[in-house]
């Protein structure tokens, strides 16, 4: 029986796990090709070393964590300045809000357990899980997640909190000939499936796309050849945004379960055209 990916190409639009992604689209028997759209996440540790200090100085009411990838950093900072366990302590005895399952288990491991948590993974989602609370004239740190975050920041400050930001990663635009190259792909149908893994990889794809005249192109493409593939439903959803109709994701919202469920697509398209002929 012929591999879920056998001859297939598959995009990859990440920066993190490419290794891993890759060698399970080729033991699908497909071809993996990185075409990162997300650039590359620069630490801002002068700036997070002064946040940090100043955040165990005051304390906080609230603690709101929006990636893993952020926590991370910021306990990766905080080791290397000699606070992590006086930052983990504080944070325990604060009250912490999380959004997404990465976020979440981070906490569980380090033995925080967030009193608030979203139900689908979005902004919106972690706001409609806070609102039952009240902020008036407490501390609130938020972990920004690589660019800022108004809606959320506004609606504690709405309500009387004291914010603070702290942005310990932002994104990096990806290289244009990266782009150029991947538009160039998708309309011609040279390749089978692109995977977007975040939000922020379809925005900036798209915005090369529209930038340089290849929006419609792409979208054609999207609608009748080329499968847009997301790793959970934000990802899947900023697609959507952007007009493209077809999208597949997978319910276990991980890269490898996104490559599976790719593979069980294809096969399943193969057993269907068999039925018929």
């Amino acid at each position: 029986m012929a591999k879920g990916l056998e001859g297939k190409r598959v995009v990859i639009t990440g920066s993190r796990k490419i290794r891993e992604l890759s060698e399970i689209i080729a033991r699908q028997g497909g071809e993996p090709i990185v075409r990162s759209q997300q650039g590359l996440l620069v630490l801002q540790e002068q700036d997070v070393e002064c946040h940090l200090f100043q955040l165990l100085e005051s304390g906080t009411d609230w603690a709101i964590f929006t990636t893993g990838t952020g926590l991370e950093a910021l306990l990766e900072q905080a080791e290397r300045i000699g606070i992590r366990d006086r930052l983990l302590d504080m944070l325990r005895c604060s009250k912490v809000g999380a959004r997404g399952y990465k976020t979440f288990a981070l906490l569980k491991q380090h033995g925080i357990q967030p009193i608030v948590m979203d139900e689908d993974g979005t902004t919106k989602g972690l706001i409609h899980a806070l609102q039952g609370y009240e902020y008036a004239g407490q501390g609130v740190a938020i972990q920004l997640h690589g660019e800022p975050m108004p809606e959320l920041v506004s609606f504690f400050e709405g309500r009387g909190a004291v914010v603070r930001a702290i942005l310990p990663y932002k994104h990096v635009a990806p290289v244009k000939e990266v782009s150029r190259r991947l538009s160039r792909e998708i309309e011609e149908g040279s390749v089978d499936a692109v995977c977007f893994t975040t939000a922020v990889q379809v925005r900036y794809f798209f915005q090369y796309a529209n930038n340089h005249g290849h929006y419609l192109e792409i979208n054609e493409s999207f609608r009748n050849w080329v499968l847009a593939v997301a790793v959970g439903r934000v990802t899947a959803e900023a697609l959507k945004e952007e007009g493209v109709k077809r999208v597949l994701a997978p319910e276990n919202e991980r890269m490898g379960a996104m490559i599976v469920e790719l593979a069980h697509y294809y096969q399943n398209a193969s057993t269907q055209r068999g039925m018929v002929e």
